[in-house]
Formats: C-alpha cells, sequence, structure tokens
C-alpha cells in the first residue's frame, strides 16, 4: 500500500495539455476552498444525517428527507476539495 501512495504523489500532474485550463472563477474558488479542512465536509454530512433523524423522530418527514440527502453532496464536495489538495489546479 506504501509503495501505491508514493507513486500516486510522485506522477506528474494530471493535466498537461495546453488547451485545458481552468478560468479564473474556477482557479479562485479551488484557491480558497483548498484551504478548507477535509474534516469539515465529513463532519458536515454526519451533521445533516444526525439532524434528518432528528426530523423524523420529530414527525417532519419530508424536512427530514430533504436534510437527510444533503450528506452525499457534502462527501463529494470533500472529494472534489481532496483531489484539489493532491493535484491543485491546472
Amino acid at each position: 500500500m506504501e509503495t501505491r501512495t508514493t507513486e500516486f504523489k510522485n506522477r506528474p500532474a494530471a493535466n498537461n495539455n495546453p488547451e485545458h485550463k481552468e478560468g479564473p472563477v474556477a482557479t479562485a474558488i479551488e484557491e480558497q476552498t483548498a484551504k478548507i479542512p477535509s474534516d469539515v465536509f465529513l463532519w458536515a454530512a454526519l451533521g445533516s444525517m444526525a439532524a434528518s433523524l432528528t426530523l423524523k423522530v420529530l414527525g417532519k418527514d419530508e424536512t427530514a428527507l430533504f436534510v437527510g440527502q444533503w450528506a452525499a453532496p457534502f462527501l463529494l464536495l470533500g472529494t472534489y476539495n481532496k483531489i484539489v489538495k493532491l493535484e491543485g489546479h491546472d
């Protein structure tokens, strides 16, 4: 497993094609979101699940479903955040 991690970190950047560049807005967003610790997204996902459970117990079924669906986007944002931290932009 250690070899694989080392290989991943030492490989060249995936985007070496000069035709595929990020725009200024995407670059600015990535620079700011890379500052957010990855734990924030995990805790946000867990928090949305806990809030959903609480709402379900309180009988607010539709709101519970709405809030419960936030977990997946938070985890996807966390994955994107991690990729930006490891690979960078452009």
